[in-house]
Protein backbone atom coordinates (compact mmCIF):
# COMPACT_ATOMS: atom_id res chain seq x y z
CA UNK A 1 0.00 0.00 0.00
CA UNK A 2 1.12 3.45 -1.14
CA UNK A 3 2.30 5.93 1.75
CA UNK A 4 1.20 9.65 1.43
CA UNK A 5 3.38 12.12 4.00
CA UNK A 6 -0.05 13.79 5.87
CA UNK A 7 0.84 17.26 6.69
CA UNK A 8 -2.00 18.05 9.64
CA UNK A 9 -1.69 22.16 11.08
CA UNK A 10 -4.40 23.15 13.04
CA UNK A 11 -2.31 26.17 14.24
CA UNK A 12 -3.54 29.23 12.12
CA UNK A 13 -0.68 30.54 9.51
CA UNK A 14 -0.31 33.99 8.10
CA UNK A 15 -1.79 33.81 4.42
CA UNK A 16 1.12 34.50 2.34
CA UNK A 17 2.90 31.53 4.54
CA UNK A 18 0.18 28.82 3.77
CA UNK A 19 0.87 29.60 -0.19
CA UNK A 20 4.01 29.83 -0.28
CA UNK A 21 4.03 25.99 1.85
CA UNK A 22 2.02 24.92 -0.88
CA UNK A 23 4.53 25.72 -3.50
CA UNK A 24 7.11 24.79 -1.81
CA UNK A 25 5.51 21.26 -1.34
CA UNK A 26 4.79 21.65 -5.50
CA UNK A 27 7.97 22.67 -6.26
CA UNK A 28 9.15 19.47 -4.06
CA UNK A 29 7.70 17.41 -6.83
CA UNK A 30 10.71 15.62 -8.27
CA UNK A 31 10.54 12.78 -11.04
CA UNK A 32 9.16 9.74 -9.11
CA UNK A 33 5.59 9.36 -7.90
CA UNK A 34 5.02 11.36 -4.85
CA UNK A 35 1.50 12.53 -3.40
CA UNK A 36 1.21 15.05 -0.25
CA UNK A 37 -1.45 15.81 1.56
CA UNK A 38 -1.74 19.19 3.57
CA UNK A 39 -4.43 20.23 5.90
CA UNK A 40 -4.14 24.01 7.80
CA UNK A 41 -5.67 27.12 8.69
CA UNK A 42 -5.64 31.15 8.77
CA UNK A 43 -4.24 33.59 11.11
CA UNK A 44 -5.88 36.13 9.58
CA UNK A 45 -9.55 36.33 7.73
CA UNK A 46 -7.68 36.28 3.92
CA UNK A 47 -9.00 36.67 0.20
CA UNK A 48 -7.00 34.75 -2.26
CA UNK A 49 -7.40 35.52 -6.06
CA UNK A 50 -7.18 33.46 -8.57
CA UNK A 51 -3.59 33.57 -10.42
CA UNK A 52 -5.06 35.32 -13.51
CA UNK A 53 -7.48 37.73 -11.40
CA UNK A 54 -6.93 41.52 -11.63
CA UNK A 55 -7.14 42.50 -8.12
CA UNK A 56 -9.28 46.22 -8.59
CA UNK A 57 -12.26 43.75 -10.25
CA UNK A 58 -12.56 40.87 -7.73
CA UNK A 59 -11.73 42.53 -4.37
CA UNK A 60 -12.73 46.29 -2.33
CA UNK A 61 -9.05 46.43 -1.68
CA UNK A 62 -10.14 49.23 0.60
CA UNK A 63 -12.69 47.66 2.83
CA UNK A 64 -9.99 44.42 3.35
CA UNK A 65 -7.72 47.12 4.77
CA UNK A 66 -10.28 48.76 6.49
CA UNK A 67 -11.78 45.13 8.22
CA UNK A 68 -8.73 43.98 8.71
CA UNK A 69 -8.83 41.42 5.91
CA UNK A 70 -5.53 40.22 4.21
CA UNK A 71 -5.10 39.62 0.15
CA UNK A 72 -2.69 37.39 -1.16
CA UNK A 73 -2.55 35.58 -4.85
CA UNK A 74 -2.26 32.15 -5.63
CA UNK A 75 -0.19 30.03 -8.33
CA UNK A 76 -3.68 28.33 -9.16
CA UNK A 77 -6.53 29.77 -11.15
CA UNK A 78 -10.26 30.12 -9.94
CA UNK A 79 -12.40 32.90 -8.59
CA UNK A 80 -11.71 34.78 -5.31
CA UNK A 81 -12.28 33.31 -1.85
CA UNK A 82 -12.49 34.46 1.10
CA UNK A 83 -10.36 32.14 3.72
CA UNK A 84 -12.05 32.69 7.73
CA UNK A 85 -13.16 29.88 9.83
CA UNK A 86 -12.48 27.03 7.13
CA UNK A 87 -10.50 23.89 6.68
CA UNK A 88 -8.22 24.70 3.61
CA UNK A 89 -6.53 21.32 2.37
CA UNK A 90 -3.47 21.30 -0.36
CA UNK A 91 -2.49 18.00 -2.51
CA UNK A 92 0.82 17.94 -4.40
CA UNK A 93 1.66 14.93 -6.94
CA UNK A 94 3.18 13.34 -9.40
CA UNK A 95 1.46 10.28 -9.26
CA UNK A 96 0.03 9.33 -12.52
CA UNK A 97 -0.57 6.01 -11.30
CA UNK A 98 -3.19 7.08 -8.62
CA UNK A 99 -4.26 10.48 -10.81
CA UNK A 100 -4.71 11.26 -14.36
CA UNK A 101 -2.38 13.24 -16.32
CA UNK A 102 -5.37 15.28 -17.14
CA UNK A 103 -6.75 18.25 -15.01
CA UNK A 104 -10.14 17.47 -14.97
CA UNK A 105 -10.08 13.93 -14.20
CA UNK A 106 -7.97 14.49 -11.45
CA UNK A 107 -9.70 17.12 -9.90
CA UNK A 108 -13.12 14.76 -10.07
CA UNK A 109 -11.23 12.06 -8.40
CA UNK A 110 -9.89 13.90 -5.07
CA UNK A 111 -13.86 15.85 -5.27
CA UNK A 112 -14.87 11.71 -5.31
CA UNK A 113 -12.38 11.05 -1.85
CA UNK A 114 -13.63 14.47 -0.02
CA UNK A 115 -16.95 13.08 -0.56
CA UNK A 116 -16.38 9.73 1.29
CA UNK A 117 -14.89 11.95 4.30
CA UNK A 118 -17.97 14.25 4.09
CA UNK A 119 -20.37 11.23 4.12
CA UNK A 120 -18.87 9.80 6.99
CA UNK A 121 -19.58 13.01 8.91
CA UNK A 122 -23.05 12.80 7.98
CA UNK A 123 -23.49 14.86 4.83
CA UNK A 124 -25.04 13.54 1.69
CA UNK A 125 -22.38 15.75 -0.33
CA UNK A 126 -22.61 15.03 -4.10
CA UNK A 127 -20.47 16.39 -6.95
CA UNK A 128 -22.09 19.06 -9.38
CA UNK A 129 -23.05 18.08 -12.72
CA UNK A 130 -22.35 21.22 -14.66
CA UNK A 131 -20.91 24.68 -14.31
CA UNK A 132 -23.82 27.32 -14.70
CA UNK A 133 -23.20 29.86 -17.29
CA UNK A 134 -23.10 32.65 -15.25
CA UNK A 135 -20.89 31.81 -12.96
CA UNK A 136 -18.77 30.93 -15.56
CA UNK A 137 -18.86 34.59 -17.40
CA UNK A 138 -19.26 36.42 -14.11
CA UNK A 139 -16.86 37.96 -11.51
CA UNK A 140 -18.81 35.83 -9.11
CA UNK A 141 -16.49 34.45 -6.06
CA UNK A 142 -16.03 30.94 -5.88
CA UNK A 143 -18.65 29.85 -3.47
CA UNK A 144 -21.22 31.78 -5.62
CA UNK A 145 -22.02 28.12 -7.13
CA UNK A 146 -20.60 25.00 -7.15
CA UNK A 147 -18.65 24.74 -10.71
CA UNK A 148 -18.43 20.86 -12.60
CA UNK A 149 -17.16 17.98 -10.17
CA UNK A 150 -17.09 20.62 -7.18
CA UNK A 151 -18.91 19.34 -3.94
CA UNK A 152 -22.23 20.53 -3.14
CA UNK A 153 -24.94 19.57 -0.13
CA UNK A 154 -28.56 20.75 -0.70
CA UNK A 155 -28.18 23.19 -3.26
CA UNK A 156 -24.96 24.90 -1.82
CA UNK A 157 -21.31 24.23 -2.91
CA UNK A 158 -19.19 23.30 0.14
CA UNK A 159 -15.66 22.82 -0.86
CA UNK A 160 -14.24 25.17 -3.67
CA UNK A 161 -10.97 24.21 -5.17
CA UNK A 162 -8.08 25.05 -7.49
CA UNK A 163 -5.56 23.20 -9.38
CA UNK A 164 -2.30 24.14 -11.18
CA UNK A 165 -0.55 21.62 -13.31
CA UNK A 166 2.96 21.51 -14.41
CA UNK A 167 3.59 18.14 -16.96
CA UNK A 168 2.67 15.31 -14.70
CA UNK A 169 2.97 17.41 -11.28
CA UNK A 170 0.04 19.46 -9.80
CA UNK A 171 -1.15 20.90 -6.66
CA UNK A 172 -4.75 21.58 -6.11
CA UNK A 173 -5.93 23.12 -2.91
CA UNK A 174 -9.23 24.46 -1.72
CA UNK A 175 -11.88 25.55 1.27
CA UNK A 176 -14.16 23.12 3.26
CA UNK A 177 -15.89 26.33 5.18
CA UNK A 178 -16.90 25.41 8.87
CA UNK A 179 -19.12 28.57 9.29
CA UNK A 180 -21.44 30.94 7.07
CA UNK A 181 -18.90 34.15 6.25
CA UNK A 182 -21.30 35.36 3.95
CA UNK A 183 -21.55 38.76 5.44
CA UNK A 184 -17.52 39.79 5.30
CA UNK A 185 -17.62 37.93 1.76
CA UNK A 186 -19.71 40.31 0.41
CA UNK A 187 -17.78 43.07 2.14
CA UNK A 188 -14.71 42.64 0.11
CA UNK A 189 -15.57 40.95 -2.67
CA UNK A 190 -16.79 42.96 -6.15
CA UNK A 191 -19.80 40.44 -8.24
CA UNK A 192 -21.00 41.10 -11.15
CA UNK A 193 -24.34 43.92 -11.04
CA UNK A 194 -27.60 42.08 -11.16
CA UNK A 195 -25.72 38.35 -10.47
CA UNK A 196 -26.73 36.22 -7.71
CA UNK A 197 -25.20 37.25 -4.37
CA UNK A 198 -22.23 35.44 -3.68
CA UNK A 199 -22.68 32.91 -1.01
CA UNK A 200 -21.35 29.55 0.99
CA UNK A 201 -22.49 27.33 3.34
CA UNK A 202 -20.51 26.27 6.98
CA UNK A 203 -20.56 23.11 7.67
CA UNK A 204 -22.47 24.08 11.38
CA UNK A 205 -25.84 25.60 9.08
CA UNK A 206 -26.39 22.43 7.37
CA UNK A 207 -25.23 20.08 10.28
CA UNK A 208 -26.89 22.23 12.37
CA UNK A 209 -24.49 21.65 14.81
CA UNK A 210 -20.25 23.25 15.31
CA UNK A 211 -17.90 21.14 13.54
CA UNK A 212 -14.49 21.83 14.98
CA UNK A 213 -11.35 21.75 12.56
CA UNK A 214 -9.65 18.64 13.69
CA UNK A 215 -12.68 16.61 13.69
CA UNK A 216 -13.13 17.73 10.18
CA UNK A 217 -9.70 16.50 9.49
CA UNK A 218 -10.31 12.93 10.70
CA UNK A 219 -13.33 12.58 8.75
CA UNK A 220 -11.67 14.05 5.36
CA UNK A 221 -8.23 12.21 5.70
CA UNK A 222 -9.68 8.73 6.00
CA UNK A 223 -12.58 9.44 3.51
CA UNK A 224 -9.57 10.07 1.30
CA UNK A 225 -7.29 7.08 2.56
CA UNK A 226 -10.35 4.68 2.09
CA UNK A 227 -11.16 6.16 -1.68
CA UNK A 228 -7.22 5.57 -2.72
CA UNK A 229 -6.07 2.68 -0.70
CA UNK A 230 -3.41 4.47 0.76
CA UNK A 231 -1.81 4.76 4.60
CA UNK A 232 -1.72 8.63 5.56
CA UNK A 233 2.11 8.97 7.24
CA UNK A 234 1.87 11.93 9.77
CA UNK A 235 4.80 14.06 8.33
CA UNK A 236 6.16 17.84 9.13
CA UNK A 237 7.97 20.26 6.72
CA UNK A 238 11.59 19.49 6.40
CA UNK A 239 14.53 21.83 7.04
CA UNK A 240 14.76 22.04 3.43
CA UNK A 241 11.02 22.30 2.39
CA UNK A 242 11.00 25.87 5.31
CA UNK A 243 13.77 27.46 3.63
CA UNK A 244 11.86 27.15 0.13
CA UNK A 245 8.63 28.41 1.75
CA UNK A 246 10.51 31.40 3.28
CA UNK A 247 12.31 32.38 0.37
CA UNK A 248 9.32 32.02 -1.52
CA UNK A 249 6.79 33.79 0.47
CA UNK A 250 9.71 36.52 0.69
CA UNK A 251 9.92 36.62 -3.18
CA UNK A 252 6.32 36.24 -4.05
CA UNK A 253 3.57 35.97 -1.78
CA UNK A 254 4.79 39.13 0.72
CA UNK A 255 5.82 41.01 -2.39
CA UNK A 256 2.92 43.54 -3.39
CA UNK A 257 4.11 43.54 -7.38
CA UNK A 258 2.80 39.93 -7.06
CA UNK A 259 0.21 40.31 -5.35
CA UNK A 260 -1.95 43.39 -7.12
CA UNK A 261 -0.37 41.54 -10.10
CA UNK A 262 2.37 44.45 -11.56
CA UNK A 263 4.36 41.03 -12.61
CA UNK A 264 3.46 38.06 -14.82
CA UNK A 265 2.47 34.70 -13.75
CA UNK A 266 5.24 32.29 -12.59
CA UNK A 267 6.78 29.90 -15.18
CA UNK A 268 7.56 26.61 -12.84
CA UNK A 269 9.48 23.95 -14.40
CA UNK A 270 10.03 20.15 -12.51
CA UNK A 271 13.30 17.68 -13.08
CA UNK A 272 11.82 15.26 -15.94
Amino acid sequence: MTDWPYILEPSPLKGSVNMAVDEALFRGLGAEPRTCLRFYAWERPTVSLGCGQSAEDAVHIEACRELGVDIVRRITGGKLVLHHQELTYAVCSSDTGIFSAMLQSSYRLISQGFVRGLERLGLDAVLAAATPHFYKRGLHPCFASPAADEIECRGRKIVGSAQKRVGAAFLQHGSVPLRDTTDLLRAVSRSAPGGQAPGSSGLDGILGRAVAFEELAGHLAAGLADFFQVRLAPASLSASEKAEADRIRRERYDNDDWTFRKVEPPRLFFPG
